[in-house]
């Protein structure tokens, strides 16, 4: 018995010794691994909050959950889109009035001003010829450049009318040594007119030259001209485009060649869809000298204006089409004639318009449009002892105008 129980004794201090061990052993371990994970603090570094005793160093306090930061390179600016102005409209440059002619009976006189555009950039003279030929003067201090020139010198040209034509022509040329000019070229007409036939009586057209101020020389040199006119009569229509019955406004006119005055007149005028008065369908809406017969066939209130000014006759229209045609274009075709404007209206040499069961006259006595509703004939109600001189007549087209339904 005590033989057993000794070796159960000395098993169990085996158990124990070995288990003493054990634990020896791992106590120095995690002493030693204790020891190595320790953070050392370097000399002379003081924590704010120094650890207590006590506590784990190794226990860290939990946080939040870590936004992802997202980062690309910034756009390119973009610069803000600049928006045109509402309703913007061309400006349109104002006539220069910076050249002047006058004809003589032998030469041609012409003056222009070195501001030739009227803005202000003076042209050089040497750029500057008349047919060819040279500047002959110039008024420094009125910044005005001079010809004075034979009629028949610098390649004029004469034609059936005895007309001398002259062509100036501006060539501006590059400025100081650079590529770069800073006007234009222009080419302008000068045209001196002389009739070939002229009538020996007492009151025949004779030349009257009228000084530089009033002269005005235009870049198309044309006898009669018709226009189609703003409703304030200022300035040309910009568009030929009308409805059914908007009014269309006319002008005829008649440009003054330096002599006596002269009256202008519409003897008849057609309507067609082409530049060609004998197609068809036409429309003649004035007829027998000067009758603007539209309002009484039609019904509408087509008018002459008072003529207040002899070279110019100005008249209402009440837009029209024709029925079988679907492009909307109209040419007017008118007889024009002219005389001086000192002579009294008369059955030929009239402006007459219906209105009221009646005729008027735009110009002179009522009693010269009595002859509208029959048929003012040659030398009907015509004064034999008024002796017309020179007269001028021909045919003038406006087209095409345009009018929808």
């Amino acid at each position: 018995m005590f033989v057993g129980s000794a070796v159960w004794i000395t098993m169990v201090l085996c158990e124990v010794g070995f288990m003493l061990l054990l634990l020896v052993a791992f106590g120095s371990t995690l002493a030693q691994w204790q020891g190595m994970n320790k953070i050392q603090v370097p000399s002379g570094l003081q924590f704010k909050h120094p650890v207590q005793a006590g506590q784990q160093t190794s226990q860290q306090e939990l946080q939040g959950p870590v936004k992802q930061v997202t980062w690309h390179f910034p756009q390119e600016p973009q610069l803000p889109a600049r928006q045109p102005p509402v309703q913007f409209e061309m400006p349109q440059p104002a006539a220069a009035e910076s050249i002047a002619a006058e004809c003589g009976e032998n030469e041609v006189y012409v003056e222009v001003k070195r501001d030739l555009f009227g803005t202000g950039e003076l042209i050089n003279p040497a750029d500057l010829t008349l047919g060819g030929c040279a500047v002959t003067g110039e008024d420094s201090a009125a910044q005005v450049l001079i010809f004075q020139l034979a009629l028949q010198a610098c390649n004029s040209t004469t034609i059936d009318e005895l007309v001398y034509v002259f062509l100036l022509r501006y060539v501006p040329v590059t400025l100081a040594h650079t590529p770069v000019v800073r006007t234009v070229g222009a080419v302008t007409h000068i045209e001196c007119h002389y009739p070939r036939r002229h009538n020996v009586s007492s009151n025949a057209l004779m030349p009257a030259w009228i000084p530089y101020a009033s002269t005005q020389v235009a870049e198309e040199q044309l006898v009669f001209s018709l226009r189609l006119m703003a409703d304030d009569w200022q300035s040309e229509r910009v568009s030929n485009q009308y409805f059914l019955n908007d009014v269309i406004n006319v002008e005829a006119s008649v440009i003054q060649f330096y002599h006596v005055p002269l009256r202008v007149y519409v003897d008849s005028c057609v309507a067609t869809v082409v530049p060609d008065v004998n197609a068809v369908p036409r429309y003649a809406f004035i007829e027998e000298y000067g009758c603007l017969i539209d309002a009484k066939l039609t019904g509408s209130q087509s008018h002459f204006l008072p003529q207040t000014e002899a070279d110019r006759l100005r008249f209402h229209l009440e837009a029209f089409k024709f029925q079988q045609d679907n492009s909307g274009l109209i040419y007017f075709t008118c007889f024009m004639k002219a005389t001086a404007a000192s002579l009294p209206a008369d059955a030929e040499h009239k402006a007459c318009s219906f209105s009221g069961n009646r005729w008027t006259a735009a110009y002179g006595d009522n009693r010269v449009c009595g002859c509208c509703d029959t048929t003012c004939g040659f030398w009907e109600g015509r004064d034999l002892s008024v002796d017309r001189g020179t007269q001028l007549e021909g045919d003038v087209t406006l087209g095409p105008i345009m009018v929808k339904e």
